[in-house]
């Protein structure tokens, strides 16, 4: 398929039709181009595929084994040998941000996902059927937007027991109905248009109508708000992990090793620092990525 435009139009006596052909950019290029006008979102972008080749090659990048303490270097402050310093057992803190790298982005994308994937069927299901499907599905979502994120997650945890897996289980729980109620929005548009209702009198089953003529246009959606809930997801991880209730201390994730520096945050800040700036700037940089995908893929938005 090409990337031009025909139209049709009459020549100056009226009486003929004179075809014109446009050269358009595609979409893949249009998307492209609005993104990466938008400096911030794309610095980000940069410091996201940054941090995914660190997850991915942590092991061989780390310059000291990150489990392996050096009583010799007991919080030591950052100096060449040690770029971040050492914690409280002698560890390597950079060697330890690098390896938890790939813990924290699997806990966050992970629960993430799950939640995108039940949302979106929520969402589907609920804005296309209606009537009583369409009030228990929002109703639970309300019961769940009833307390605060954070809260249920530690409700969550505590019913389920400590662990990354639960930690999982507790971010998607409190992520979903977000997604249920955008993909249930898009869906109530989307069921209304005169190809879904062309569909419907062709006598296609709904199954194929949701999945082949609605569901592609919640994906620009469903994109958007994975992007931006990771960055919530990191943060809600690490904070459970900073209660005790996600990670083992003695995993490098990035909340627990803030839970372990806070008692030697006057003698030794570094070792509190580092992991906080390393949350901060991965929040950041998800919520500027999902802000940049958001006004990129809206069609609304000018060049």
């Amino acid at each position: 398929m090409d990337n031009n435009t025909t139209v049709m139009g009459a020549d100056s006596s009226g009486a003929g039709v004179t075809l014109v052909t446009k050269p358009t950019k595609g979409r893949a290029a249009e998307f492209f181009s609005k993104f990466c006008k938008q400096r911030a979102s794309l610095a980000s972008g940069i410091f996201i595929i940054f941090l995914a080749i660190i997850a991915i090659f942590g092991p061989h990048l780390t310059p000291y084994d990150p489990n392996v303490p050096d009583y010799d270097a007991l919080m030591a402050g950052p100096s060449a040998a040690h770029w971040a310093g050492t914690d409280e057992y002698g560890r390597d803190i950079l060697s330890r941000l690098i390896d938890g790298t790939r813990l924290t982005l699997a806990v966050s994308l992970s629960s993430v996902l799950i939640a995108a994937v039940l949302g979106t069927v929520l969402g589907l299901l609920s804005g296309y059927y209606g009537g009583w499907l369409d009030r228990l599905i929002m109703r639970g979502s309300d019961v769940l937007f009833s307390f605060p994120d954070l809260l249920l997650a530690i409700g969550i945890v505590a019913i389920l027991g400590p662990g990354l897996s639960n930690v999982v289980i507790a971010v998607a729980v409190f992520g979903t109905p977000s997604f249920a109620r955008i993909i249930r929005s898009v869906t109530l548009s989307a069921k209304e248009t005169l190809f879904v209702e062309a569909a419907r009198s062709m006598g296609a089953k709904n199954v194929r109508i949701i999945w082949k003529h609605i569901f592609p246009q919640t994906v620009p959606s469903v994109i958007v708000n994975v992007t931006m809930k990771i960055g919530g997801a990191i943060l809600a991880a690490s904070s459970l992990s900073f209660l005790g209730m996600g990670a083992k201390p003695t995993e490098p994730d990035w909340g627990a090793m803030l839970s372990m520096g806070r008692d030697y945050l006057s003698i030794a800040p570094h070792i509190v620092y580092f992991p906080g700036i390393a949350i901060f700037l991965a929040v950041l940089a998800f919520n500027l990525v999902g802000d940049g995908l958001r006004d990129a893929l809206d069609p609304k938005t000018k060049n």
